[in-house]
């Protein structure tokens, strides 16, 4: 769409910002699993961590960062207090002493049974369709995908 294409009426208002509709869904979103987490006793961040290393366990800082969209100073103090929490370990690769390794726990790889209610729990507060669900979510990937590559663009 070109900007000439854009209604010039009522642009800046707050309700017919998506960036808004976004920023809100985004709080509520974290409301919600902030109350699904408690039990887990993670935070939303922490959460992600542990989908990447429940999907493949023994991942480097930099591939689990790729996948989240983390850079390693963001995402080397949730790892910390991962560890410190006993879920897992960090340890240097042999053949690359830069690279740091990201292994589960006992404790880390037990939680994933309790936290098979957290997506169970956000079906159930979205009270969507599974299409709907399957719908929004490729809708936001494909404007992520797109806002990325702007961003990207001279």
């Amino acid at each position: 769409m070109a900007s000439q294409d854009l209604p010039t009426r009522d642009l800046l208002q707050l309700d017919n910002q998506l960036c808004f509709a976004l920023y809100s869904a985004n709080l509520a979103l974290s409301r919600t699993y902030r109350g699904l987490l408690a039990e887990l006793g993670l935070t939303y961040p922490q959460y992600l961590v542990m989908l990447v290393l429940w999907e493949r366990d023994g991942q480097t800082v930099s591939t689990i960062g790729e996948k989240l969209f983390l850079d390693s100073a963001t995402l080397t103090p949730l790892l910390k207090r991962l560890q410190a929490a006993g879920l897992l370990t960090r340890t240097r690769a042999v053949q690359d002493e830069r690279q740091v390794e990201i292994h589960l726990t006992d404790a880390g790889r037990a939680l994933r049974t309790q936290a098979q209610a957290v997506p169970v729990g956000l079906f159930c507060a979205m009270d969507c369709s599974p299409d709907q669900l399957v719908q929004l979510k490729a809708q936001l990937e494909d404007l992520r995908d797109k806002l990325g590559r702007a961003a990207l663009a001279p």
